[in-house]
């Protein structure tokens, strides 16, 4: 890459580095920035690092400069605090209706945020093994469904099936229909609440769905779930 595109990209290297690398007890020197830098074949001198940081902060990036021997910049406030993250994974770990695998990769992109001296301390107390886990890892592809069917206004069809004491799904013989109005969860499990003719207004949980197919048929009119009355029930 010419140098002159290297040094296109300083601004977001910088940025990056402080992201990743600093926080209060964390401050990154200009000479790390400088070295970093370096590493990515862009030469700077001490004041165009001081000149970037400022120009950081007028886009509105908290930077901060701690003076002193061990002094240094680090970001101020983030996206999301260190409680609000640990708020986060805390539902992550506890949900029922996601299984193993993607509650690790779920934590593991809310600790992306954050520093990697804070995150991994929120790694080293994170324990996902052991606890009741779905086993349908394609609930987040239900999820995404539904939703789409609600916003479209659509009906959708789908085959429902219970876990035998093997561990195998084992599907009832019907094709299921009806209108999706919400999702919600209740003993750290995900339900989509829905009409349907045949139950009228009913509840399915969304980990033991599968095949969810939109229909061309509009939703039936259901003023019980509609609005402020969705979340009554």
């Amino acid at each position: 890459m010419p140098k002159s595109d290297n040094q296109k990209l300083k601004l977001l290297y910088i940025r990056d580095y402080l992201e990743r690398n600093s926080d209060e007890a964390h401050p990154v020197g200009a000479q790390e920035l400088i070295d970093m830098l370096a590493n990515h074949g862009i030469d700077c001198e001490r004041k165009a690092v001081y000149s970037d940081i400022r120009a950081l902060q007028d886009f509105g990036i908290d930077i901060l400069n701690r003076r002193g021997a061990d002094g240094g910049y680090y970001i101020g406030s983030r996206n999301f605090e260190l409680p609000e993250l640990k708020l986060l994974i805390d539902a992550v770990q506890s949900s029922r209706f996601l299984t193993e695998k993607k509650s690790r990769e779920l934590i593991e992109k809310l600790c992306n945020p954050c520093s990697v001296h804070d995150a991994r301390l929120m790694r080293r107390d994170v324990l996902v093994s052991g606890r009741v886990k779905s086993m349908n890892e394609t609930i987040y592809y239900n999820v995404d469904a539904i939703q789409e069917a609600i916003s479209q206004n659509k009906q959708i069809t789908f085959r429902y099936f219970d876990w035998d004491l093997k561990g195998q799904r084992r599907y009832r013989q019907r094709q299921y229909a009806a209108s999706p109005y919400g999702l919600c969860q209740d003993n750290e499990n995900c339900y989509l609440l829905a009409f349907s003719d045949r139950h009228g207004i009913t509840s399915y949980r969304v980990d033991r769905m599968a095949e969810i197919q939109l229909l061309a048929e509009n939703r039936i009119p259901c003023p019980e779930l509609t609005g402020k009355k969705l979340v009554e029930h």
